[in-house]
């Protein structure tokens, strides 16, 4: 008859610690899923970066009309200031790429728009010419009664 006294030691890990540890296990995964995510959407920008937006600057001007001045003086006038806001537009900002200009004028209270400048920017980079681009209001004349 043979008798086996095999002691044996557990060694019991309270819950606590298995649940830290756990926790552990979990931020660490987590941190590595995070890093990857970064690490491939660097890559994704620097091989193909997202497409630059661009707009239509809007600008509306008014300029007086001076005492004994004529149309066509008011008209060279409109035009200058039209070229030059059209200017000034493209070289504010690299991301517009169309501007529109609208001058009007005004005469002892009245008002009206004489003329409307639309162009993009190639078409101003080849012909920066105003006249080549602008609509012009016919009936601004009779509005701002500057023939009576």
């Amino acid at each position: 008859m043979f008798r086996i006294d095999a002691i044996q030691s557990f060694s019991v890990i309270p819950f606590s610690i298995i649940s830290q540890v756990g926790k552990k296990i979990q931020i660490i995964h987590s941190g590595v899923w995070l890093l990857l995510a970064v690490s491939l959407w660097f890559m994704t920008e620097a091989i193909a970066p997202q497409i630059v937006q661009a707009y239509t600057a809007r600008v509306d001007l008014l300029i007086d009309r001076l005492p004994e001045e004529s149309y066509e003086t008011v008209l060279r006038r409109a035009e200058s200031t039209a070229r030059a806001a059209t200017q000034r537009s493209f070289d504010q900002d690299i991301l517009v790429t169309e501007v529109s200009v609208i001058i009007s004028a005004q005469n002892r209270g009245a008002i009206a728009p004489i003329l409307s400048l639309e162009v993009s920017r190639p078409q101003w980079q080849k012909l920066p010419d105003p006249q080549n681009w602008t609509t012009y209001f016919k009936t601004a004349r009779l509005l701002l009664l500057i023939d009576q």
